[in-house]
């Protein structure tokens, strides 16, 4: 009987971990995700309205959050801002990049430093492929 008590115990606290073991391997809960991104898209909507910034502006910069989130906090931010007489704050830095936009940004100016580094051609246009008027 030690021996399987041993098991029990071992496997229950196998499993009492696996909340922090799929969290390390990036295994997130749907539900639990939806609510974070749903949190987070009202935390950024409500921001996005006290600097001033348009719901469409939101939207297209914070493409990974659900629109509803973002709708809601813009929403909830704006009304408040009416009552309390809030005026909205100048945003100091640029949006931030969204993910995977940052790989697209390196590879652009990885490409960019490669063209840098060839010669320059001539980039006019041969003699007579000017296009000429018609005359009627």
């Amino acid at each position: 009987m030690n021996t399987r008590h041993s098991f029990i115990f071992l496997a229950v606290l196998a499993l009492a971990g696996c909340d922090q073991v799929s969290q390390k391997l990036g295994l997130e809960d749907t539900g639990k995700k939806e609510a974070r991104l749903e949190a987070e898209g009202k935390a950024v909507g409500s921001a996005c309205r006290h600097s001033g910034r348009a719901i469409e502006d939101c939207y297209a910069i914070y493409t990974w959050l659900p629109k509803a989130g973002v709708f809601e906090g813009w929403r909830e931010m704006d009304a408040y801002m009416r009552e309390n007489k809030i005026e909205t704050i100048v945003p100091q830095l640029p949006p931030p990049e969204g993910p995977g936009k940052k790989r697209k940004r390196i590879a652009m100016d990885e490409s960019a430093e490669s063209n840098a580094s060839k010669p320059e051609t001539a980039t006019e246009q041969p003699k007579g492929t000017e296009k000429s008027e018609a005359k009627h």
